[in-house]
């Protein structure tokens, strides 16, 4: 553990990656070191079918030459190869074309200091721990009644982290370890037969949930879903539960993308400042969430981490901008720039999430005559120019506020702009993923069943 967790070595390759360049005529640089470890087991009916590992450093170099850039990686980490990737990369630039809104991040945008935000767990489990994990999660969802078979469980961890080195002086690293439990579960026979899943993900195994539970939950779900109906296609409330509500949320991340914006390829891009949401709706990025799945201390150019609102009282406040798409959108930076190794900085979102409302989910439900309540979404058929929203979709159907019989091979249907006005969310948030939102309902969504 302690040698994946010192980077002095990376930081200092990083370093010298950008002196290079700059001694070779890069008018700037910017070198991105990235560290990886993981190690997974996958089991099935009780023993061992996979178990997996993995290591590795990659370096990747960014120049700027006459407001032309290049980008170029290598997983060589030898003195030979940083010479060969420095003359390489300002070949590249000198032929690329001129980019005006191309550059580092202002010097006065640059973090100074980096919060702790507790990332990194200081005991990652061997491969023994790991196969004792999964095989305990998949008995647990065996042991439900009506479970047929199991599709495997798995456990995983790891660590991940990057250094940062610019030529306008600013070096920076951090860490992030990961761990993971997952089952998927089988019931029913033959062609009948239903299969669902449950997981979790967390940056220390102690916020993990229980394998009893992971495995249980996976079980009783698919269970549940056995004889599914079709429904009459009608337009009905529409409730989404937490596993697939933070979608709507991670849409708008997409929508509010300052490259989408920069290429006026979003249905949002007239809509700063309007309203968008009911009043009581706030929708955050917090990167310096602790322990948040996607925290992080500063971006992908150096600028620091803060939380900021995209969506406060209703109205639709900013974009996700990099220093690229901020000089190009006349903006300045929020400090969303996410990058690899081998690409350019592009905004992205980090802890995004959408506050909770004041009822409770049963509460949403309980109004309902008729009604879907969406358990898994299928396919991406959202369409961000336009807004268009069409997914597969399975789940429960609601009757005089009661979830009913299980609903599969449907279709949901609407547009964006007014799924989002007409969004209510409950009280029940709990952050489980990268995006997160409290269970959703939306008015008068298009169900397209038989």
């Amino acid at each position: 553990m302690a040698s994946l967790t010192d980077q002095s070595a990376l930081v200092d390759l990083a370093q010298q990656l950008v002196e290079t360049a700059r001694r070779a005529g890069a008018d700037a640089a910017d070198a991105v070191a990235v560290r990886s470890a993981s190690l997974s087991v996958e089991v099935r009916d009780g023993a061992v079918e996979e178990s997996e590992r993995s290591e590795a450093d990659d370096l990747g170099l960014r120049v700027l030459v006459d407001r032309r850039q290049a980008v170029v990686s290598t997983n060589d980490l030898s003195q030979t190869s940083i010479a060969a990737l420095v003359e390489r990369g300002l070949a590249m630039a000198r032929a690329a074309p001129q980019d005006p809104f191309a550059g580092l991040a202002d010097r006065e945008r640059i973090a100074n200091s980096f919060p702790d935000l507790d990332l990194v767990d200081p005991e990652l489990p061997d491969v023994e721990r790991l196969e004792g994990l999964a095989l305990e999660t998949e008995s647990a969802a065996k042991s439900v009644r009506g479970v047929t078979k199991s599709a495997g469980a798995s456990a995983g961890a790891g660590i991940a982290g990057m250094v940062l080195a610019t030529s306008e002086g600013f070096c920076g690293a951090y860490l992030g370890s990961h761990h993971s439990l997952a089952m998927t579960a089988i019931a029913g026979e033959g062609t009948a037969m239903e299969r669902d899943y449950d997981f979790s993900s967390a940056l220390h195994a102690a916020d993990l949930d229980d394998p009893s539970t992971i495995g249980r939950n996976a079980g009783e779900r698919a269970v549940k879903r056995v004889n599914p109906r079709k429904v009459p296609s009608g337009r009905v409330p529409v409730v989404f539960d937490p596993r697939v509500s933070g979608s709507l949320v991670s849409h708008l991340g997409s929508a509010v993308n300052g490259a989408a914006i920069a290429r006026r390829t979003s249905f949002l891009q007239d809509k700063l400042g309007d309203v968008l949401f009911r009043s009581e709706i706030r929708i955050l990025d917090d990167p310096l969430r602790r322990r948040g799945l996607r925290s992080r201390p500063f971006d992908a150019e150096g600028v620091a981490g803060r939380a900021i609102a995209l969506v406060e009282n209703g109205v639709l406040k900013s974009w996700l901008l990099d220093c690229a798409t901020a000089r190009e959108l006349g903006q300045v930076t929020t400090g969303h720039a996410q990058r690899g190794v081998s690409s350019a900085p592009s905004p992205g979102p980090s802890n995004l999430y959408l506050e909770p409302g004041k009822r409770k989910p049963q509460a949403l439900i309980g109004e309902i005559r008729q009604g879907f309540y969406v358990t898994d979404l299928i396919g991406m058929g959202v369409n961000y120019v336009t807004g268009d929203y069409s997914r597969g979709a399975a789940g429960f159907w609601i009757e005089n506020g009661e979830l009913t019989y299980p609903v599969s091979e449907v279709t949901i249907a609407g547009n964006l702009i007014e799924m989002f006005g007409a969004l209510e969310p409950a009280d029940d948030l709990v952050f489980r993923y990268g995006t997160n939102a409290p269970t959703l309902r939306v008015e008068g969504l298009t169900v397209a069943g038989h």
